[in-house]
């Protein structure tokens, strides 16, 4: 049973590994923006609050707990989308997780487990695969550049402030609850609903292009995993079938 914050906690990998945190007995306490994320995703029994993880105003209300371990999946989850407003993309991935880092560092929080992505490593050739976590980066969005950098401010805050910090770089997660109604995020969401609605699938660029998936459940047996065992400084980890 431990003390935990889960930020991006209405959306849908935050919102099922809520559910399964409280079943577990932790005490959960969710920061949502509910930009993408829906209230009716928030489960019953934790405490809620709404807003930006990179607001100071929402990390001040963070002053009024004490977390055991800091879980940050909130953030803009889309390459696409990342190009649509660069700065914005900047903020809710990167400067969120600095400003989070801070408060660990502040708080005395001394477990944070971030959501990256393996779209840091950008289109890896044939025979790199399969791609391991000492496989060059190389982002092709200001998303994975996001993504990446947040990377560098963990390794950076756990060399220098001794914080037990783990990064999953998370695959095409896929499962019950995506929202289907999002047309630019999530390959197997979007595949799926334009099966069912134009009795079609477009692929967007190279049809000879493949992805790894990964299940919601495998998702957040990961998340438990890693926050619950000690990896002594920054660890990354692909999470993926």
């Amino acid at each position: 049973m431990a003390n935990i914050l889960i930020t991006g906690g209405a959306g849908f990998v935050g919102s099922v590994f809520a559910e399964k945190s409280l079943q577990c007995g932790d005490n959960v306490v969710i920061v949502d923006n509910l930009s993408t994320g829906l209230r009716e995703n928030l489960p019953v029994g934790i405490d809620f609050i709404e807003g930006a993880c990179q607001s100071e105003n929402v990390i001040r209300k963070l002053d009024n707990y004490r977390f055991d371990i800091i879980y940050h999946i909130a953030g803009q989850s889309s390459g696409e989308i990342s190009f649509s407003d660069p700065v914005y993309d900047l903020q809710t991935n990167a400067q969120s997780t600095l400003m989070l880092l801070n408060y660990a560092k502040k708080s005395g929080c001394r477990k944070f487990v971030y959501a990256s992505s393996m779209s840091v490593y950008g289109d890896p050739y044939e025979q790199d695969l399969p791609v391991r976590e000492d496989h060059p980066t190389h982002p092709k969005s200001f998303y994975a550049v996001g993504k990446l950098a947040s990377e560098h401010y963990m390794r950076i805050y756990s060399q220098q402030y001794d914080l037990d910090c783990t990064a999953l770089r998370l695959f095409n997660v896929y499962g019950p609850g995506q929202n289907m109604a999002n047309m630019r995020q999530g390959m197997v969401s979007i595949f799926l609903a334009q099966a069912l609605e134009n009795r079609y699938i477009l692929v967007k660029g190279s049809k000879e292009r493949f992805r790894d998936l990964i299940y919601i459940d495998d998702v957040v047996d990961a998340f438990i995993a890693a926050g619950y065992r000690s990896f002594n400084g920054f660890k990354i980890f692909n999470i993926l079938t």
